[in-house]
């Protein structure tokens, strides 16, 4: 699609639009309780259900994998290949069931959002709306063409590699490999109808698992961009005013009010999400290390990819405490000398409390923000080093 001109009027679902239809790609509708089609409502919930049990039939057998081999000093290899997917399968399932749990929490910030974004094409040159569509809709493409990269690189590389090998090169034999290791309760390599079965569907619980696993960072991108968005505006207005009782106290409570929502919602997902990250960012970067050149590629991607995720989500934590902490500065920099006394009196309240930002704030971390992640990185080498004393 060519961008829009400054000229056209920007909706509030064109920013949501990227996260809300690639979730429905596996049968999650956030707005399913709204859709006037029954039929179509029960077939996506069947979908989305039937996605799952087939996802987490597949992780059982991961875990069995890991638990067969971990055992054993000589296969301690394999164990830690396949514990970096089963941390990646975690993740997908701990988010997909905490947006569950906070689905209508959710929807209530969504709208409350949709509420006081600008509608006409003046307000939203204001607001510079274009800028941070443009800015998210980049973050959002290249962070979902990273992870994506991963599940699909792992899960269509054995079947690439071997119909090259059978077809072009000669090979006698059709390796019938699979791109995760996976202790299947039955035989699912010599027959070919039942290999390309459980094949498709390991590539679909792949599918699965990436798309839960990105788009609820992606609506967390969504919402922290507007939030800010709305930061910088009030930020702006306020530094720029030349004086006369004029205060946009209630829209910063408002604003941190949705703010504290996001915490909310998102704080204890994140907080899941950082600790299995900093595993799966362990165990990629020892089998990096320790692999073969084809496994160092398809584990570099997944090792890259984990380092995106968890950066992406402390630089707009990071996003987040910078707007909101403006606001303060700009209080004190506005023309507020020939103002009346209970003007000034509000503009101290606006200032202290900018001295405790909006943030996000996950059990037992400090707010969201890049120091947060330099954290993240030294708690996964400190998992590595442990790992390779043991190797």
């Amino acid at each position: 699609r060519k961008p829009k001109s400054d000229d056209e009027v920007i909706t509030f679902d064109e920013l949501t639009r990227f996260p809300m239809s690639f979730y429905k790609t596996i049968g999650e509708d956030l707005y399913s309780d709204r859709d006037p089609n029954v039929i179509r409502r029960y077939l996506l919930r069947f979908y989305l259900v039937l996605g799952f049990l087939n996802f987490n039939a597949y992780v059982v057998g991961e875990i069995a994998y890991f638990i067969v081999h971990i055992m054993s000093t000589t296969t301690l290899l394999e164990a830690t290949a396949v514990a970096p997917c089963i941390g990646f399968s975690f993740m997908a399932d701990f988010k997909q069931f905490g947006l569950t749990v906070n689905r209508k929490r959710l929807v209530r910030l969504l709208d409350d959002l949709k509420e006081i974004f600008p509608l006409d094409v003046e307000a939203q040159r204001k607001y510079n709306v274009s800028f941070y569509r443009t800015h998210m809709n980049r973050v959002m493409t290249l962070f979902t063409i990273l992870c994506m990269t991963y599940t699909s690189s792992f899960s269509f590389y054995p079947a690439i590699k071997s119909t090259i090998k059978y077809y072009l090169m000669g090979s006698e034999i059709f390796e019938r490999n699979y791109g995760f290791h996976i202790l299947f309760p039955y035989d699912a390599e010599t027959d070919l109808t039942v290999y390309w079965f459980s094949y498709w569907g390991l590539a679909h619980c792949a599918y699965v698992a990436g798309v839960s696993y990105v788009c609820v960072d992606l609506l967390l991108i969504a919402t922290i961009t507007q939030l800010t968005m709305h930061f910088n505006f009030i930020a702006n207005d306020l530094e720029a005013y030349e004086g006369g009782d004029h205060t946009d106290e209630e829209n910063i409570k408002y604003l941190l009010n949705l703010s504290e929502e996001v915490n909310n919602i998102f704080s204890f997902l994140i907080l899941w999400n950082f600790i299995a990250a900093s595993l799966v960012i362990c165990f990629a970067g020892f089998q990096i290390t320790a692999s073969n050149v084809e496994d160092i590629v398809l584990y570099f991607i997944f090792f890259s990819a984990s380092l995106v995720q968890v950066f992406v989500v402390c630089y707009y934590g990071d996003e987040m405490i910078s707007s909101s902490s403006r606001i303060g500065h700009s209080a004190f920099n506005q023309n507020w000398l020939p103002c009346s006394t209970k003007y000034k009196r509000i503009l101290q309240f606006i200032i202290a409390r900018s001295q405790k930002p909006a943030s996000i704030r996950p059990p037992t971390f400090p707010p969201i923000s890049f120091n947060t992640f330099m954290k993240v990185i030294s708690m996964s080498y400190q998992f590595f080093a442990l790992l390779r004393t043991t190797y």
